[in-house]
């Protein structure tokens, strides 16, 4: 959703509260895509502070489905974070891009949402995710979902520098 930030800059101190749905059904992180299951509406305060310069203060929550780190199961993550950023559109784009701060949630004068939201997501998202904390994860060799059900291999570690005398054994074991 975009909202059109004109209208906000003919009074220094104005204010205005916006509730815009979010409208992406996933989740393009830096680390996969994940489906977005539930989301509210976010909440935007938007106050412009003079010169150009607004401030955006808001609120944003949704269920993201992300898999186990351990298991790759899906595991819906409950996310809920608030919004703080501020919007100088005296600058330019190369101007922000000088300072390192480059907006892509700022087109012109139109705020994308969900664009926004998207930025936030990077900041919020969980370092690690688990379906419990007793995940056992898959087996690094058959694949095995280790919660569901135990596999058959071997799994004592082997040391690369024993990988001669082992071939020699295996040809033991075919005889």
């Amino acid at each position: 959703m975009l909202i059109n930030l004109t209208e906000l800059f003919t009074l220094e101190g104005k204010e205005k509260t916006y509730t815009p749905d979010i409208e992406m059904k996933v989740y393009h992180g830096p680390y996969g895509d994940y489906k977005v299951v539930a989301e509210k509406p976010v909440t935007l305060r938007i106050i412009n502070l003079g010169g150009k310069k607004l401030e955006v203060e808001g609120k944003a929550e949704l269920t993201l489905v992300i898999p186990c780190d351990r298991c790759l199961e899906p595991v819906p993550i409950d996310l809920d974070f608030d919004i703080i950023r501020m919007i100088d559109l005296s600058e330019s784009e190369e101007e922000r891009e000088e300072d390192l701060d480059e907006q892509p949630y700022v087109n012109g004068y139109n705020l994308d949402v969900d664009q926004l939201v998207c930025d936030e997501l990077i900041l919020n998202l969980p370092m690690k995710v688990l379906c419990s904390e007793n995940c056992k994860g898959i087996c690094n060799r058959c694949g095995t979902n280790l919660n569901r059900e135990t596999c058959d291999c071997d799994i004592r570690p082997t040391d690369p520098r024993m990988a001669v005398i082992q071939d020699i054994f295996k040809q033991f074991k075919e005889v």
